[in-house]
């Protein structure tokens, strides 16, 4: 494209490789001595760092996983003296050890460039107002989509989660432009501007979404419910700096990434090879100029495939799909694999309901039984929910091959959440 950009790169395909095999080479020799738990891991592989002369030499280096990142706690992967670690950030997992990942000044000055990206790319100015209706603290996503914020130029309104009364307040009166959230809380925040009849007395254009998988008439709910010009789609980890590590443009069609700071292989969960191209496998991602807590093949788990071909908007960013699961978050329904975004997708194709749903797995005299519940669509015709059920399941068993036993209740019987909302729940441990 023409217009020029203070923040996304513009690389065509002969450059941005050449900065990835020097990203990567720089990588494996810093984290080789840097790190003692990578300079193990290495020499196990065969590797030493002069090793690596081509991209497909990734293929050669050994795979890190969380494991190694809670074995070597409190501060795993560490390759720079504790001096010159300026800030940690954590997962926001609530079992076991934390995941915790340490910045160096230049990792905060990388965080903040790929936020500022994202913003850049859904369209926003230095006008405009960005609520920050994300976690703070140990959480990355606060903190990152402030740094990026205020990297940007834009002013930025740092709420956090939570209090309905005062984010409506500042959305109002500050005249915010752009919301920041989970899918969870954009659909929260919508319903209460309906609830109270805000619509005509709020000026937000745009939402930047993520954190959690979402379905397509989720996403329409609060687009329409806050008369959107549109929604973002913004992908990131923790081990990965945190938020911004790509985002769809307006063209909505994958995730735009920033292919010039890590590396993405997409390969086959069992046999850890690659997948043919456009297929979707697990993302294993390599970072390029990471300084604190390096990443060498990291397994993400996360589930998408790399999209080919340039996008209709024009811009030479590589993209990969939205993602779609986990490859450990799979449900085992009597010897069916199940995603709960398989079931998302079934619903989006009964309007009568809403997009809030809730899983819970049961087991019975050896015999495991799911329960879907499905919020009514507001305003959608009464007294025929048992028929509506029958129908969604209906369709679940023709997609899926399970039988589920569906409940269509009222709207807004399910409960809502500031952060992700809870899809499943399994108690075939407990009963069993």
């Amino acid at each position: 494209m023409s217009q020029p950009y203070r923040f996304l790169p513009s690389l065509d395909e002969e450059k941005l490789h050449a900065i990835q095999l020097e990203g990567l080479r720089w990588t494996v020799r810093h984290a080789y001595e840097g790190s003692p738990r990578y300079r193990a891991k290495l020499r196990a592989a065969g590797v030493v760092p002069d090793d690596i002369v081509h991209l497909d030499d990734v293929r050669r280096l050994p795979f890190t996983t969380v494991a190694d990142l809670r074995d070597d706690y409190p501060l795993p992967l560490l390759s720079v003296p504790e001096k010159e670690v300026v800030r940690i950030h954590a997962s926001s997992g609530t079992t076991g050890k934390r995941k915790i990942l340490a910045y160096t000044q230049r990792d905060v000055d990388t965080f903040a460039l790929q936020m500022a990206r994202c913003y850049e790319l859904a369209g926003l100015t230095q006008e405009d107002r960005v609520q920050i209706a994300v976690g703070y603290g140990l959480w990355t996503a606060g903190a990152g989509f402030q740094l990026g914020c205020e990297r940007f130029g834009a002013l930025t309104v740092p709420v956090g989660p939570g209090n309905l009364e005062m984010q409506l307040q500042l959305l109002t009166d500050l005249g915010v432009t752009c919301l920041c959230s989970t899918a969870s809380m954009a659909l929260l925040m919508a319903e209460e501007v309906e609830r109270h009849g805000l619509r005509g007395d709020i000026r937000l254009r745009k939402v930047i979404f993520g954190a959690e998988a979402h379905s397509a008439k989720m996403r329409r709910t609060f687009e329409e419910k806050l008369g959107l010009e549109g929604s973002f789609d913004i992908a990131g980890m923790t081990e990965m700096y945190g938020p911004g590590t790509g985002l769809e443009c307006e063209a909505h069609d994958g995730i735009h990434y920033w292919a010039d700071l890590f590396l993405v292989e997409i390969l086959d969960p069992e046999t850890l090879q690659p997948v043919e191209p456009g297929e979707v496998g697990e993302m294993v991602v390599t970072s390029l100029r990471k300084e604190a807590s390096p990443l060498i093949r990291y397994r993400t788990r996360d589930l998408t495939r790399l999209i080919p071909g340039t996008c209709s908007c024009g811009r030479n960013i590589p993209r990969h799909d939205h993602i779609l699961g986990r490859s450990d978050d799979m449900i085992i329904f009597r010897g069916v694999n199940i995603y709960p975004g398989q079931i998302a997708d079934v619903l989006h194709l009964f309007p009568e309901v809403g997009s809030e749903y809730h899983i819970e797995l049961t087991r019975k005299e050896g015999r495991d039984h799911m329960l879907l519940k499905v919020e009514r669509q507001p305003g959608a015709a009464t007294g025929d929910e048992r028929t509506l059920g029958v129908a969604i399941g209906n369709e679940l068993h023709r997609k899926l091959m399970a039988r589920v036993s569906v409940a269509v209740v009222a709207p807004g019987e399910l409960p809502r959440s500031f952060a992700k909302s809870k899809r499943v729940t399994d108690l075939r441990m407990v009963e069993g």
